[in-house]
């Protein structure tokens, strides 16, 4: 999703005022409170259609106190896994709801139901916030209002959740999605839509060129922040509770990375080990869609003899920096290029690989547990659109791999139209490709690969398929 510009707050520009000497007097920022961050966040996915991620990077800077951004967070991505809930509430509560095109106010509202039905916030606490919450983002004329519906939720909330709904409003997803997912996985659809509305457990990928992940979760331990082992991934450790990484210890020093245990199977389905026994043998591997580094980096920590020569790719300037971010962090070296993988004339130097990474951009529909936007921001026609870009990459990178050379395409989606059907249609018309099976514990058999269900092993969504070159 792209990152948009905006201009500053006027708030934060310089005041017309001149103090003495006739310099102008810059004004101070003004605080605002972790209520008031969650309902720009809401406002910038749901009015202006920004993702979360990018929203978060504009309203939550490092100056903001750990418990108010932890407040604001919880508020946002709270209110978009319930949003179709909270928003037939609303009709109920209001039959003259907010008009459509004051979005403020509804997400007000929202605000307000969120913390009254999904959170431990008093009652009292929840009603007066949001009613101050109008007076600070200037619409103090529809405090009335919005004590009048949050007062009532509170004296009538148990019938109105008790009526029925429809399933689509009851699993907290748009209906074509649900749809979706329901003609993919009809005795599961259900339990991914559950799936969807947990919180994500937040899961770390151990540096093994430091330390055995027993002694890291030993220091864990000792720094309050308990941790277990993960259930597929030899690599992974997950933590009781989420913690900011600036409080892990050995994270700054390249220790330890967040990745998801389904991201770091990937590792294990590239075969690497066939080739680096090889003495004296370098092993040259593509990762086409490399930010913002996670499976790059898992790669080269596990290159012990330094045989790996890996070219990084991605497009958009701001990508590159997060994947030579990553890099840096961890002490690892890699040639890194800002490039669309859909045209190599610009970007190969002619020398084939021996493996090819293709962690193709797609809907995210297996990671929306960590990107609720996802869900309202995603289209029903942008699956096909993005299947159509998947298949373009797949093209595009084939004649670059060597024969006998294996190439993994892995997406974060647990539909179909982007997994088994890109790569049904990819090997349609090539004799040269054949898709390998993945053996193994977790997931499960598809017709062109191995898929992960959002949830299973508390894992996120993944989709992975082997090809490998005649």
């Amino acid at each position: 999703m792209s990152r948009r510009t905006a201009s500053p707050p006027s708030s934060h520009r310089a005041s017309k005022a001149k103090g003495r000497g006739g310099f102008k007097r810059r004004q101070t920022p003004k605080h605002r409170s972790s209520r008031a961050l969650a309902h720009a966040l809401l406002m910038d996915v749901l009015e202006k259609g920004r993702s979360l991620s990018a929203s978060r990077d504009r309203h939550l800077d490092k100056n903001i106190e750990p418990r108010e951004r932890a407040l604001a967070q919880e508020l946002a991505f709270g209110t978009l896994r319930h949003l179709s809930r909270l928003d037939a509430w609303l009709s109920q509560l209001v039959p003259q709801r907010p008009r459509k095109r004051d979005g403020d106010l509804r997400t007000l509202v929202l605000i307000g139901l969120y913390q009254l039905a999904f959170t431990r916030i008093p009652a009292h606490a929840a009603v007066a916030s949001t009613v101050d919450l109008a007076q600070e983002i200037g619409k103090p004329w529809a405090a009335g209002f919005i004590n009048a519906a949050l007062r009532r939720f509170v004296r009538e909330g148990e019938s109105i959740r008790r009526r029925d709904l429809a399933p689509h409003i009851r699993l907290d997803h748009p209906p074509w999605l649900l749809e979706r997912l329901r003609e993919d996985w009809p005795l599961e659809w259900e339990s991914i839509a559950h799936a969807n509305l947990a919180r994500a457990p937040m899961t770390l990928r151990i540096n093994r060129r430091f330390d055995g992940r027993d002694r890291i979760i030993d220091d864990l331990e000792k720094a309050g922040i308990p941790a277990r082992v993960t259930r597929r991934s030899a690599v992974g450790i997950v933590l009781e509770s989420p913690h900011p990484v600036e409080d892990l210890p050995g994270f700054a020093q390249g220790r330890l990375s967040v990745q998801d245990e389904a991201a770091q199977l990937a590792l294990g389905l590239l075969d690497i080990d066939h080739i680096c026994a090889k003495s004296g043998e370098r092993m040259q591997i593509l990762d086409a869609c490399a930010a913002p580094g996670g499976k790059a980096a898992h790669l080269l920590e596990s290159d012990a003899q330094g045989t790996i020569d890996l070219l990084a790719l991605d497009i958009g300037d701001m990508r590159i920096r997060e994947l030579d971010a990553t890099l840096t962090r961890l002490g690892l070296k890699a040639r890194t290029r800002c490039a669309d993988a859909r045209r190599p004339d610009e970007w190969w130097d002619r020398k084939p690989f021996d493996r090819i990474i293709v962690d193709a951009p797609c809907s995210g529909s297996g990671v929306i547990r960590r990107h609720p936007d996802i869900k309202w921001l995603r289209r029903a026609d942008d699956i096909e659109a993005m299947a159509r870009l998947q298949n373009e990459i797949l093209q595009a990178l084939w004649p670059l791999l060597k024969p006998g050379g294996r190439l993994l395409y892995a997406t974060c989606s647990v539909l179909s139209a982007e997994n088994d059907a890109v790569i049904r249609r990819f090997i349609e018309h090539r004799d040269d490709a054949k898709v390998l099976p993945i053996e193994a514990p977790w997931g499960r058999a598809t017709e062109k690969g191995r898929q992960i269900l959002t949830g299973e092993d508390d894992m996120d969504g993944f989709f992975y398929s082997t090809l490998t070159k005649a």
